[in-house]
């Protein structure tokens, strides 16, 4: 019995050892990831300088005037009572909002008239100063009291042109 093991033996390509070969799905595995990767940082970049917008008070945006027609800009102020110019007609919205500078900046808004604008506190306001002296708002965000709770309620319109 102890002839028969010695008989047997290992094949040959099993006893020798080779290097492990490059395995070229990993390679194609890891450009894949790579290029997914790279695209989520370029979109995420894309995303934060096309529709970043600066915060500025009503005083600020007058002083960077010359500077600042065409960017886009994000101001917030408190909205100045009796000073609505709703034009149904034309779905037009005309108000102005003042900061602790008392400096009043106009704002034309295209879009629906909030139904609580009459008691709107404060807002902010997305959008472009025009040549005109004109703030044409694209967004607003409206901060009205509750009747309820002491922290103001919110409400957020985009225009519609």
């Amino acid at each position: 019995m102890s002839n028969e093991l010695n008989t047997l033996s290992i094949p040959s390509h099993l006893g020798r050892r080779t290097r492990a070969g490059f395995n070229t799905k990993y390679l194609v595995g890891g450009l894949l990831l790579l290029t997914f990767v790279g695209f989520l940082i370029f979109q995420v970049y894309t995303a934060t300088t096309t529709t970043g917008a600066y915060y500025l008070t009503v005083a600020e945006l007058y002083q960077r005037t010359p500077q600042i027609y065409g960017e886009r800009v994000r101001v917030s102020g408190e909205v100045v009572a009796d000073s609505e110019d709703w034009n149904a007609q034309e779905v037009t919205l005309r108000f102005k909002i003042v900061d602790e500078s008392l400096q009043e900046l106009p704002i034309v808004f295209f879009g629906p008239r909030p139904d609580n604008f009459t008691r709107a506190a404060s807002a902010i306001i997305e959008g472009e100063l025009l040549p005109n002296g004109t703030f044409q708002a694209e967004t607003l965000l409206l901060k009205c009291p509750s009747r309820y709770e002491e922290e103001p309620e919110e409400v957020f319109i985009e225009s519609v042109r």
